[in-house]
Protein backbone atom coordinates (compact mmCIF):
# COMPACT_ATOMS: atom_id res chain seq x y z
CA UNK A 1 0.00 0.00 0.00
CA UNK A 2 1.32 3.42 -0.98
CA UNK A 3 -0.68 6.30 0.47
CA UNK A 4 -0.52 9.92 -0.63
CA UNK A 5 -1.48 12.26 2.23
CA UNK A 6 -2.03 15.94 1.50
CA UNK A 7 -1.40 18.25 4.44
CA UNK A 8 0.50 15.58 6.33
CA UNK A 9 2.69 18.11 8.12
CA UNK A 10 -0.33 19.65 9.82
CA UNK A 11 -1.74 18.72 13.21
CA UNK A 12 -4.14 15.95 12.16
CA UNK A 13 -2.06 14.83 9.19
CA UNK A 14 1.06 14.31 11.27
CA UNK A 15 -0.93 12.28 13.81
CA UNK A 16 -2.24 10.08 10.99
CA UNK A 17 1.28 9.57 9.64
CA UNK A 18 2.62 8.65 13.08
CA UNK A 19 -0.22 6.16 13.50
CA UNK A 20 0.30 4.57 10.08
CA UNK A 21 4.06 4.34 10.48
CA UNK A 22 3.59 2.55 13.80
CA UNK A 23 0.69 0.28 12.85
CA UNK A 24 1.07 -0.55 9.14
CA UNK A 25 3.81 -1.36 6.65
CA UNK A 26 2.55 1.25 4.17
CA UNK A 27 4.70 3.67 2.24
CA UNK A 28 3.66 7.27 2.92
CA UNK A 29 4.09 10.26 0.60
CA UNK A 30 3.40 13.47 2.50
CA UNK A 31 2.45 16.29 0.09
CA UNK A 32 2.41 19.56 2.02
CA UNK A 33 2.74 23.22 1.09
CA UNK A 34 4.55 23.82 4.40
CA UNK A 35 2.65 26.91 5.48
CA UNK A 36 2.73 28.41 8.98
CA UNK A 37 0.59 25.54 10.35
CA UNK A 38 3.01 22.79 9.28
CA UNK A 39 5.34 21.34 11.88
CA UNK A 40 8.09 18.98 10.77
CA UNK A 41 9.11 18.42 14.39
CA UNK A 42 5.98 16.29 14.75
CA UNK A 43 7.30 13.96 12.03
CA UNK A 44 10.89 13.47 13.17
CA UNK A 45 10.32 9.76 13.77
CA UNK A 46 8.72 9.18 10.38
CA UNK A 47 11.46 11.12 8.63
CA UNK A 48 14.00 8.48 9.71
CA UNK A 49 12.15 5.74 7.79
CA UNK A 50 12.63 4.74 4.16
CA UNK A 51 8.85 4.23 4.00
CA UNK A 52 8.22 7.98 4.34
CA UNK A 53 8.83 10.83 1.92
CA UNK A 54 7.96 14.51 2.23
CA UNK A 55 7.30 16.58 -0.89
CA UNK A 56 6.62 20.32 -0.75
CA UNK A 57 3.76 21.07 -3.13
CA UNK A 58 0.72 23.32 -3.50
CA UNK A 59 -2.46 21.34 -4.24
CA UNK A 60 -3.62 24.22 -6.47
CA UNK A 61 -0.69 23.54 -8.83
CA UNK A 62 -2.11 21.01 -11.31
CA UNK A 63 1.16 20.30 -13.10
CA UNK A 64 2.93 19.63 -9.84
CA UNK A 65 0.15 17.32 -8.64
CA UNK A 66 0.24 15.42 -11.94
CA UNK A 67 3.98 14.91 -11.53
CA UNK A 68 3.38 13.71 -7.97
CA UNK A 69 1.06 10.97 -9.23
CA UNK A 70 3.41 10.02 -12.06
CA UNK A 71 6.43 9.75 -9.78
CA UNK A 72 4.87 7.93 -6.83
CA UNK A 73 1.90 5.92 -8.20
CA UNK A 74 -0.19 5.98 -4.99
CA UNK A 75 -2.84 3.34 -4.25
CA UNK A 76 -4.98 5.82 -2.29
CA UNK A 77 -5.23 9.47 -1.31
CA UNK A 78 -6.12 10.95 2.06
CA UNK A 79 -6.86 14.63 1.52
CA UNK A 80 -6.25 16.71 4.66
CA UNK A 81 -4.66 19.84 3.17
CA UNK A 82 -6.79 22.85 4.11
CA UNK A 83 -6.83 26.27 5.65
CA UNK A 84 -8.61 25.57 8.93
CA UNK A 85 -8.75 28.54 11.30
CA UNK A 86 -12.14 30.26 11.56
CA UNK A 87 -10.78 33.62 12.76
CA UNK A 88 -8.30 33.76 9.89
CA UNK A 89 -11.11 32.97 7.44
CA UNK A 90 -13.11 35.92 8.75
CA UNK A 91 -10.16 38.29 8.39
CA UNK A 92 -9.07 36.98 4.99
CA UNK A 93 -11.33 34.46 3.22
CA UNK A 94 -9.46 34.41 -0.11
CA UNK A 95 -6.88 31.83 0.99
CA UNK A 96 -9.69 29.54 2.18
CA UNK A 97 -11.49 29.73 -1.16
CA UNK A 98 -8.24 29.07 -3.00
CA UNK A 99 -6.95 26.14 -0.95
CA UNK A 100 -10.12 24.47 0.26
CA UNK A 101 -12.23 24.80 -2.89
CA UNK A 102 -9.89 25.33 -5.84
CA UNK A 103 -7.25 23.06 -4.31
CA UNK A 104 -9.73 20.25 -3.76
CA UNK A 105 -11.06 20.64 -7.31
CA UNK A 106 -7.51 20.51 -8.70
CA UNK A 107 -6.71 17.40 -6.68
CA UNK A 108 -9.95 15.70 -7.72
CA UNK A 109 -9.26 16.30 -11.40
CA UNK A 110 -5.68 15.09 -11.13
CA UNK A 111 -6.83 12.02 -9.18
CA UNK A 112 -9.57 11.30 -11.74
CA UNK A 113 -7.12 11.36 -14.65
CA UNK A 114 -4.67 9.20 -12.72
CA UNK A 115 -7.36 6.72 -11.62
CA UNK A 116 -8.76 6.34 -15.13
CA UNK A 117 -5.31 5.39 -16.39
CA UNK A 118 -4.76 2.63 -13.83
CA UNK A 119 -4.89 -1.07 -14.58
CA UNK A 120 -8.26 -2.65 -13.72
CA UNK A 121 -7.17 -4.21 -10.42
CA UNK A 122 -5.57 -0.92 -9.30
CA UNK A 123 -8.70 1.01 -10.28
CA UNK A 124 -10.84 -1.34 -8.22
CA UNK A 125 -8.99 -0.70 -4.96
CA UNK A 126 -8.11 2.97 -5.40
CA UNK A 127 -9.64 5.37 -2.84
CA UNK A 128 -9.92 9.15 -2.45
CA UNK A 129 -10.58 9.95 1.21
CA UNK A 130 -11.68 13.53 1.83
CA UNK A 131 -11.30 14.71 5.44
CA UNK A 132 -13.71 17.48 6.47
CA UNK A 133 -15.31 19.09 9.51
CA UNK A 134 -18.58 19.07 11.43
CA UNK A 135 -18.72 22.85 11.01
CA UNK A 136 -20.29 22.32 7.58
CA UNK A 137 -23.54 21.57 9.43
CA UNK A 138 -23.68 24.98 11.08
CA UNK A 139 -24.62 24.85 14.74
CA UNK A 140 -27.12 23.34 17.15
CA UNK A 141 -29.25 26.08 18.67
CA UNK A 142 -30.04 24.37 21.99
CA UNK A 143 -28.23 22.03 24.42
CA UNK A 144 -30.83 19.30 23.88
CA UNK A 145 -30.98 19.41 20.05
CA UNK A 146 -30.05 16.08 18.39
CA UNK A 147 -26.39 15.80 17.43
CA UNK A 148 -25.18 16.14 13.85
CA UNK A 149 -25.27 13.00 11.75
CA UNK A 150 -24.56 12.15 8.14
CA UNK A 151 -28.02 13.30 6.99
CA UNK A 152 -27.93 16.72 8.71
CA UNK A 153 -28.43 19.51 6.12
CA UNK A 154 -25.47 21.75 5.47
CA UNK A 155 -25.68 25.28 6.92
CA UNK A 156 -22.12 26.65 7.23
CA UNK A 157 -21.64 29.87 9.19
CA UNK A 158 -18.09 31.08 8.47
CA UNK A 159 -15.98 31.45 5.33
CA UNK A 160 -13.97 28.48 6.60
CA UNK A 161 -16.93 26.16 7.04
CA UNK A 162 -18.49 27.35 3.77
CA UNK A 163 -15.28 26.51 1.92
CA UNK A 164 -15.19 23.04 3.49
CA UNK A 165 -18.86 22.48 2.66
CA UNK A 166 -18.07 23.41 -0.94
CA UNK A 167 -15.21 20.91 -1.06
CA UNK A 168 -17.47 18.17 0.35
CA UNK A 169 -20.00 18.81 -2.41
CA UNK A 170 -17.28 18.67 -5.06
CA UNK A 171 -16.08 15.29 -3.80
CA UNK A 172 -19.61 13.88 -3.86
CA UNK A 173 -20.16 15.25 -7.36
CA UNK A 174 -16.98 13.60 -8.64
CA UNK A 175 -18.22 10.30 -7.20
CA UNK A 176 -21.67 10.56 -8.74
CA UNK A 177 -20.67 12.09 -12.08
CA UNK A 178 -17.37 10.37 -12.80
CA UNK A 179 -17.45 7.34 -10.51
CA UNK A 180 -14.28 8.38 -8.68
CA UNK A 181 -14.15 6.06 -5.63
CA UNK A 182 -14.45 8.38 -2.64
CA UNK A 183 -15.20 8.36 1.08
CA UNK A 184 -15.77 11.44 3.24
CA UNK A 185 -15.36 12.02 6.96
CA UNK A 186 -16.56 14.99 9.04
CA UNK A 187 -14.93 15.34 12.45
CA UNK A 188 -15.54 17.40 15.58
CA UNK A 189 -12.94 19.64 17.27
CA UNK A 190 -9.58 17.89 17.52
CA UNK A 191 -7.02 18.37 20.29
CA UNK A 192 -3.83 16.71 21.49
CA UNK A 193 -0.03 16.93 21.19
CA UNK A 194 1.55 19.10 18.48
CA UNK A 195 -1.53 21.27 17.84
CA UNK A 196 -0.79 24.79 16.62
CA UNK A 197 -1.05 27.40 19.35
CA UNK A 198 -3.72 29.41 17.51
CA UNK A 199 -6.30 26.83 18.64
CA UNK A 200 -8.18 27.09 21.95
CA UNK A 201 -6.60 24.31 24.03
CA UNK A 202 -2.90 24.83 23.20
CA UNK A 203 -3.36 28.61 23.32
CA UNK A 204 -4.86 28.36 26.79
CA UNK A 205 -2.08 26.09 28.09
CA UNK A 206 0.76 28.17 26.68
CA UNK A 207 -0.72 31.52 27.70
CA UNK A 208 -1.36 30.21 31.19
CA UNK A 209 2.22 29.02 31.60
CA UNK A 210 3.49 32.36 30.26
CA UNK A 211 1.34 34.38 32.64
CA UNK A 212 -0.66 35.89 29.77
CA UNK A 213 -4.45 36.45 29.61
CA UNK A 214 -6.60 33.45 28.69
CA UNK A 215 -9.02 34.91 26.11
CA UNK A 216 -12.55 33.47 26.01
CA UNK A 217 -15.04 34.66 23.40
CA UNK A 218 -18.25 36.22 24.73
CA UNK A 219 -19.39 34.46 27.88
CA UNK A 220 -17.71 31.18 26.89
CA UNK A 221 -20.99 29.28 26.66
CA UNK A 222 -20.34 27.91 23.17
CA UNK A 223 -20.30 24.12 23.34
CA UNK A 224 -17.84 21.94 21.43
CA UNK A 225 -17.45 18.18 21.05
CA UNK A 226 -13.77 17.35 21.61
CA UNK A 227 -12.01 14.50 19.74
CA UNK A 228 -8.52 13.35 20.76
CA UNK A 229 -6.38 13.44 17.63
CA UNK A 230 -5.05 9.88 18.02
CA UNK A 231 -8.63 8.57 18.18
CA UNK A 232 -9.29 10.50 14.98
CA UNK A 233 -6.24 8.97 13.29
CA UNK A 234 -7.53 5.46 14.06
CA UNK A 235 -10.92 6.36 12.62
CA UNK A 236 -9.45 7.75 9.41
CA UNK A 237 -7.46 4.55 8.84
CA UNK A 238 -10.60 2.48 9.32
CA UNK A 239 -12.69 4.56 6.94
CA UNK A 240 -10.00 4.52 4.26
CA UNK A 241 -9.63 0.74 4.39
CA UNK A 242 -13.14 -0.42 5.27
CA UNK A 243 -15.57 2.42 4.58
CA UNK A 244 -18.21 2.00 1.89
CA UNK A 245 -17.64 3.92 -1.33
CA UNK A 246 -19.57 7.16 -1.68
CA UNK A 247 -20.43 7.21 2.02
CA UNK A 248 -19.87 9.85 4.69
CA UNK A 249 -18.83 9.00 8.25
CA UNK A 250 -19.12 11.50 11.10
CA UNK A 251 -16.43 11.22 13.80
CA UNK A 252 -16.89 12.78 17.24
CA UNK A 253 -15.36 12.37 20.65
CA UNK A 254 -18.57 12.15 22.72
CA UNK A 255 -17.16 14.98 24.82
CA UNK A 256 -19.36 18.08 24.85
CA UNK A 257 -18.09 20.97 26.95
CA UNK A 258 -18.55 24.73 26.88
CA UNK A 259 -15.48 26.78 26.08
CA UNK A 260 -15.39 28.28 29.56
CA UNK A 261 -15.62 24.79 31.10
CA UNK A 262 -12.71 23.67 28.93
CA UNK A 263 -10.54 26.65 29.89
CA UNK A 264 -11.32 26.22 33.59
CA UNK A 265 -10.56 22.51 33.34
CA UNK A 266 -7.17 23.27 31.82
CA UNK A 267 -6.50 25.74 34.63
CA UNK A 268 -7.36 23.07 37.18
CA UNK A 269 -4.93 20.59 35.60
CA UNK A 270 -2.18 23.22 35.55
CA UNK A 271 -2.88 24.09 39.20
CA UNK A 272 -2.27 20.40 39.94
CA UNK A 273 0.64 19.68 37.57
CA UNK A 274 2.46 23.04 37.49
CA UNK A 275 1.30 24.89 40.62
CA UNK A 276 2.21 28.52 41.29
CA UNK A 277 1.78 28.87 45.01
CA UNK A 278 -1.59 30.25 46.12
CA UNK A 279 -2.48 31.73 42.73
CA UNK A 280 -4.75 29.77 40.38
CA UNK A 281 -4.41 30.00 36.62
CA UNK A 282 -8.16 30.72 36.57
CA UNK A 283 -7.32 34.30 37.56
CA UNK A 284 -5.88 34.83 34.04
CA UNK A 285 -9.22 34.19 32.27
CA UNK A 286 -10.30 37.23 30.24
CA UNK A 287 -13.58 37.52 28.35
CA UNK A 288 -13.27 39.20 24.95
CA UNK A 289 -15.74 40.36 22.31
CA UNK A 290 -17.38 37.44 20.54
CA UNK A 291 -16.47 36.75 16.91
CA UNK A 292 -19.02 37.27 14.11
CA UNK A 293 -21.32 34.32 13.38
CA UNK A 294 -19.96 32.24 16.25
CA UNK A 295 -21.66 28.82 16.25
CA UNK A 296 -23.34 27.97 19.55
CA UNK A 297 -22.94 24.21 19.76
CA UNK A 298 -21.38 21.29 17.90
CA UNK A 299 -22.12 17.66 18.69
CA UNK A 300 -21.52 14.59 16.55
CA UNK A 301 -23.42 11.30 16.47
CA UNK A 302 -20.92 8.45 16.05
CA UNK A 303 -23.54 5.74 15.48
CA UNK A 304 -22.73 5.02 11.84
CA UNK A 305 -18.97 4.58 12.16
CA UNK A 306 -19.44 2.61 15.39
CA UNK A 307 -22.07 0.28 13.91
CA UNK A 308 -20.41 -0.26 10.53
CA UNK A 309 -16.70 -0.17 11.37
CA UNK A 310 -16.54 -0.81 15.12
CA UNK A 311 -14.79 2.47 15.95
CA UNK A 312 -15.29 4.39 19.17
CA UNK A 313 -13.11 6.94 20.95
CA UNK A 314 -10.72 5.49 23.50
CA UNK A 315 -9.94 8.75 25.29
CA UNK A 316 -12.36 10.56 27.55
CA UNK A 317 -11.99 14.32 27.67
CA UNK A 318 -10.40 13.99 31.09
CA UNK A 319 -7.75 11.47 29.99
CA UNK A 320 -7.04 13.17 26.68
CA UNK A 321 -6.77 16.64 28.20
CA UNK A 322 -4.43 15.39 30.91
CA UNK A 323 -2.21 13.76 28.27
CA UNK A 324 -2.20 17.01 26.29
CA UNK A 325 -1.24 19.15 29.28
CA UNK A 326 1.47 16.70 30.36
CA UNK A 327 2.87 16.59 26.82
CA UNK A 328 2.96 20.40 26.67
CA UNK A 329 4.72 20.62 30.04
CA UNK A 330 7.27 18.03 28.95
CA UNK A 331 7.83 19.84 25.63
CA UNK A 332 8.32 23.14 27.46
CA UNK A 333 10.80 21.59 29.87
CA UNK A 334 12.79 20.21 26.94
CA UNK A 335 12.52 23.39 24.85
CA UNK A 336 10.34 21.64 22.25
CA UNK A 337 7.40 24.00 22.64
CA UNK A 338 8.47 26.63 20.12
CA UNK A 339 6.37 27.56 17.12
CA UNK A 340 6.47 24.98 14.30
CA UNK A 341 9.76 24.41 12.52
CA UNK A 342 9.67 24.21 8.72
CA UNK A 343 13.29 23.13 8.54
CA UNK A 344 14.37 19.62 7.68
CA UNK A 345 17.68 17.82 8.13
CA UNK A 346 17.80 17.16 4.39
CA UNK A 347 16.49 19.08 1.37
CA UNK A 348 12.77 18.71 0.66
CA UNK A 349 11.74 17.98 -2.94
CA UNK A 350 9.67 20.84 -4.31
CA UNK A 351 7.10 20.29 -7.07
CA UNK A 352 5.99 23.42 -8.88
CA UNK A 353 6.95 27.03 -8.44
CA UNK A 354 5.55 30.19 -6.90
CA UNK A 355 2.71 29.03 -4.67
CA UNK A 356 4.65 26.05 -3.34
Amino acid sequence: MKLLITGGAGFIGSAVIRFLMANTDWDIINADKLTYAANLNALEGAAQSERYQLVQVDICDRQAIDRLFQQHHPDAIMHLAAESHVDRSIRGPAAFIETNIVGTYTLLEAARDYWQGLAEIKRKYFRFHHVSTDEVYGDLATPDAPAFNETTPYAPSSPYSASKASSDHLVRAWYRTYGLPVVITNCSNNYGPWQHSEKLIPLTIKNALSGKPLPVYGSGTQIRDWLYVEDHARALHLVLTKGRLGETYDIGGNNEHSNIQTVRRICGLLDELAPRGQNSYIEQITFVEDRPGHDLRYAVDNSKITFELGWRPLESFGSGLRKTVLWTLHAAANHQDKEPSLLADKPIPVLGEGKA
